[in-house]
């Protein structure tokens, strides 16, 4: 059933009597199906994430909430604005701050949401609610809010016939009446609440939840300090051939996630650093750098960019390949006297488990062309959209008893080829090719021993989930690396990465 809402002529009368005085205007009804109990929790939804309807809002802060017979003048110090209809009991009493997305535009307002019922005749029920903002005049409103006294939304099930009609209604101010504008926001309305009303009653269950792991606002909030420090600047600055609106906001999402998340890791530590593994335009290493954490990335191709940045940030971006240690087959001293590219020492012999446990420094040197995929024990490993690397971050992660957070983006094997991970077997579960890959690495995290912690990261990209793995079970005694190494052969192999990554390298030396 498509929403084609039925314009209620000016002339209509309201079937709200507001005790208070305040006229209602009804302006639309639609017929649907979902009953009192879906509309609840339709509303529910709409009050607690207005961004819903407003894509100009963030979020709303719920200030109270509570049942209106628990309720009291000043409770919390909260301040509600209370009115009651005839024949309708109010139930439920909210205050919530709306919070725009724009803070140096838009300014917060706090709004009173009502919940009521009412027992109608011959199985008729009547479920309400109703918002009033806390504001007295038109100019008062802010823009993402129409300037009117009131919001009601009137839903009414008739129990026999298991049919139903949801409406809106507004209590205009005199000073200001009806308008197209502001017929239109009442229809957007009704139309949000009567899409999710019976998309609920087809049964549809969201699947995406987001702020699993970090509150909305924690993220949010230090997104909007983010975003007023480095937005302008760096946009401005763009040297990229890509798009610097999506680039910009979205790193900057992501870090306002990883301080949050960095804030609650190590409240009680000093912060052990990180490394950016495949860190691309390095944007990402530049905003935490200058917000004080200690770190550093590197990519194959240096970009652009990397040099329009301050200085932390040229000291700390660095052109080099990963090629992970317990794959190597010979040491590689990178030549820094010539353009011949890479020397290759005669050694043939497979790195042992021994050896690597030594070599955690050695052939690290950042300077170097050549990464072993080892680093300091505790340092936070971030893989975003690192392609290659993805599938190994959860390994890299284990060698260094490291934290991580990966967020996948383009699917490949173990051995750096392209690959399409297998659809999941789990009922329920997308079986799109990204879901497929975001299965597919989870579960190799899982072998290596780490529980994995999702969260669906709010930045302006399809590829957002992110991975984060905390915390590792251990290995039971055995040995981490002859672990990893048998994990590397049960996934097909690394055959090919070591000798693609030496190619890298040394047309990155011909170009010096």
């Amino acid at each position: 059933m498509s929403f084609q809402a039925e314009a209620l002529p000016p002339s209509s009368t309201s079937t709200l009597s507001d005790t208070s005085g305040r006229t209602w205007t009804p302006l639309y009804t639609h017929s649907c199906t979902f009953p009192p109990e879906i509309f609840r929790e339709v509303m529910l939804n709409l009050i607690r994430n207005p961004n819903i309807d407003s894509t100009h809002l963030f979020r709303a802060d719920i200030l109270l909430d509570t049942k209106y017979a628990d309720h009291s003048a000043g409770q919390a110090g909260v301040r509600a604005k209370i009115t009651h209809f005839s024949g309708y009991d109010l139930q439920t009493i909210m205050v919530r701050t709306l919070v725009p997305r724009k803070p140096k535009v838009d300014f917060p307002m706090d709004q009173t949401c009502l919940l009521y019922e009412k027992q109608g005749g011959q199985g008729e029920l009547q479920s309400l609610v109703v918002y009033l903002p806390h504001f007295t005049s038109p100019s008062e409103s802010p823009f993402y809010h129409p300037a009117i006294q009131g919001i009601a939304f009137l839903h009414i099930y008739d129990t026999t016939t298991r049919t139903a009609t949801v409406s809106i209604d507004y209590a205009f101010f005199d000073s200001l009446p009806r308008s197209a504008k502001l017929e239109r926001t009442a229809q957007h309305l009704l139309s949000s609440v009567y899409k999710h009303g019976q998309g609920r009653a087809s049964g549809y269950v969201k699947r995406v939840q987001h702020d699993v792991i970090i509150p909305q606002a924690a993220v949010q909030n230090k997104y909007s300090e983010l975003k007023s420090k480095y937005a302008r600047p760096i946009i401005d600055s763009w040297v990229e051939a890509t798009d610097p609106g999506k680039h910009v906001f979205e790193d900057l999402g992501i870090a306002a996630f990883l301080i949050e998340l960095w804030k609650d890791m190590y409240k009680h530590d000093s912060f052990p650093g990180f490394v950016d593994i495949g860190c691309g335009n390095g944007l990402l290493v530049h905003i935490l750098l200058e917000e004080g954490y200690t770190g550093w990335g590197f990519d194959a191709r240096a970009r652009k960019s990397w040099s329009i940045y301050g200085a932390k940030a040229k000291d700390n971006l660095h052109e080099m390949v990963l090629i992970p240690a317990i794959i190597q087959s010979k040491t590689q001293t990178p030549s820094t006297a010539s353009n011949e590219g890479v020397l290759l020492q005669d050694s043939k012999e497979e790195i042992s488990a021994t050896q690597l446990e030594t070599v955690t420094t050695a052939n690290n040197d950042k300077d170097a062309k050549i990464h072993n995929g080892l680093f300091p024990s505790g340092t936070f490993i971030i893989s975003n959209h690192a392609d290659e690397l993805t599938p190994w971050t959860p390994i890299l992660a284990s060698l260094s008893a490291s934290p991580f957070m990966m967020i996948p983006c383009c699917s490949h094997a173990l051995n750096g080829a392209r690959y399409r991970a297998p659809p999941s077997k789990e009922a329920g579960v997308s079986n799109s090719a990204y879901a497929s890959l975001v299965t597919w690495v989870s579960e190799i995290a899982r072998q290596c021993g780490w529980s994995i912690e999702t969260e669906m990261l709010r930045i302006p990209s399809t590829r957002n989930t992110a991975l984060i793995g905390r915390t590792r079970a251990g290995n039971n005694g055995g040995d981490v690396v002859e672990e990893m190494k048998k994990l590397v052969d049960d996934y097909g192999g690394a055959a090919g990465w070591e000798e693609n990554a030496l190619k890298l390298v040394s047309a990155s030396a011909r170009g010096h």
